[in-house]
């Protein structure tokens, strides 16, 4: 799979790891900064990354700040993009089970990188339950308010 993965220098530190499990794992990982724990500003990277994701050059994205909620602004602003920020595995199987995410936003600060390791796992490797028709009624509505208020992209 090719994931695109960003952090700010909070999560620079679990960004590298979290790109070596990755890689490790047979992905294809296009990382778009920080490449340092100097102070920056979470929008230069992960802007850029959402819209790879939006513009179908990457499957998924991995984002990782300090509390990771500013990932998920940035990201749920971008059409195409549906962000969850994630602290235990079990919120990261539902993201995907009930909610088809495709951006995984998580908080440095919050968890380490044991946890985050396990939450990038199962994030990974749990499907949507595309077959339960409230889940996919649930996920259309959602996408039905980004038709109408965000600006799609040409893949």
């Amino acid at each position: 799979m090719k994931i695109a993965i960003a952090s700010d220098h909070a999560g620079f530190s679990l960004k590298e790891e979290v790109k070596v499990y990755l890689e490790s794992q047979g992905h294809i990982v296009r990382d778009f900064g920080t490449f340092s724990e100097e102070s920056s500003d979470l929008s230069d990277f992960v802007y850029p990354a959402a819209l790879s994701v939006a513009k179908g050059e990457a499957e998924r994205g991995i984002f990782i700040d300090g509390v990771g909620y500013g990932s998920a602004l940035i990201a749920n602003k971008i059409y195409g993009l549906n962000a969850a920020v994630c602290q235990d595995p079990f919120c990261a199987k539902l993201a995907r089970m009930h909610s088809n995410t495709n951006v995984l936003c998580i908080g440095a600060k919050i968890i380490g990188s044991a946890i985050a390791m396990e939450i990038v796992k199962v994030w990974l490797t749990t499907d949507f339950l595309k077959d339960i028709e409230k889940y996919t009624r649930r996920v259309d509505k959602v996408n039905e308010i980004s038709e109408k208020h965000l600006i799609k992209f040409d893949r």
